[in-house]
């Protein structure tokens, strides 16, 4: 009873704010979208290419590896200076039957203009090299909460100092902020946030799925930084669901109205988009395809 309460109210306050609602929240169906035909693959469509390595030489978090896995668009020439997006916890945004499926829905929107050529660069989270560090480690996670929940520049110097130079060796990348784009869910999307924060002249366009900004290592406080820094030149793009996590690091959906409330009391560009469901990729999956129409719109 008390969360149909708590729901009932949720709703009741979007509806006030009615200009800030998503077409997504159908209230009669109150159940997650589905992926659509941008995420499906189309036969007339050139397809990208995915590649993978494993990069185990980090300065900024010694003693761990990773696998990355390396997007780059249909008939893309080395050569060209080319946009990039960076994604955290990689293989959940690559697998082919997975919830998101980025490389066809870059190849479908990239094919029909919706979006420019861009190189994905899919990262996962640090695992130790130590097996007796890695066995102890949250629950055999890894290096992933710290590198993802720090409320520091440590991942973006990660990003910018060792990953980025491995890729342009043998592709042109971008140097325009405007240009770089990161996105991850749950703490990858606080981290996506992160990143641009701490580093705006490098990353300036943010995807945040159900981004843990409550207090794992701190992240609660981004709403109090936001209201009192002068604007970052960050655009944006959330989502949320309203039976996302409560727990002892905090309510994830009170997390996020606050992140919103913060950035629209400061005018960033940026747009949230809720949901009815919990701790899952479901939602922001599904929608994918036109967030990035909204992120790279111009």
């Amino acid at each position: 009873m008390l969360k149909t309460l708590a729901v009932s109210s949720f709703i009741l306050l979007q509806l006030l704010h009615a200009e800030e609602i998503s077409p997504i929240l159908t209230l009669p169906e109150m159940q997650e979208p589905k992926l659509g035909v941008d995420s499906m693959e189309k036969g007339d469509v050139a397809k990208g290419t995915l590649s993978e390595f494993v990069f185990e030489d980090s300065k900024v978090f010694p003693g761990t590896k990773r696998t990355i896995h390396l997007y780059l668009p249909a008939n893309h020439d080395p050569e060209k200076e080319t946009a990039i997006m960076v994604f955290q916890d990689g293989r959940v945004f690559v697998k082919a039957d997975g919830p998101f499926r980025i490389p066809t829905v870059f190849d479908n929107l990239i094919a029909a203009g919706d979006m420019p050529p861009v190189i994905g660069i899919f990262i996962d989270p640090g695992q130790f090299t130590d097996a007796e560090r890695q066995k102890a480690s949250n629950k055999g996670k890894g290096n992933r909460s710290f590198e993802y929940d720090t409320l520091s520049a440590d991942y973006a110097t990660f990003l910018i100092d060792e990953i980025l130079p491995l890729v342009a060796k043998d592709h042109k990348l971008t140097t325009d902020p405007e240009m770089r784009a990161i996105c991850g869910i749950s703490s990858g999307g606080i981290c996506a946030w992160t990143v641009a924060w701490e580093r705006p002249d490098m990353f300036r366009k943010v995807v945040s799925g159900i981004g843990s900004f409550t207090n794992i290592r701190g992240g609660d406080a981004y709403p109090g930084m936001i209201r009192k820094t002068e604007n970052k030149p960050i655009r944006g793009f959330f989502q949320e669901g309203i039976n996302d996590l409560d727990n002892e690091h905090g309510n994830w959906p009170l997390g996020n109205m606050s992140m919103q409330a913060a950035l629209k009391y400061k005018g960033y560009d940026h747009k949230f988009v809720w949901g009815t469901g919990a701790h899952s990729g479901q939602h922001l999956g599904a929608i994918f395809p036109d967030a990035m129409r909204w992120l790279w719109r111009d």
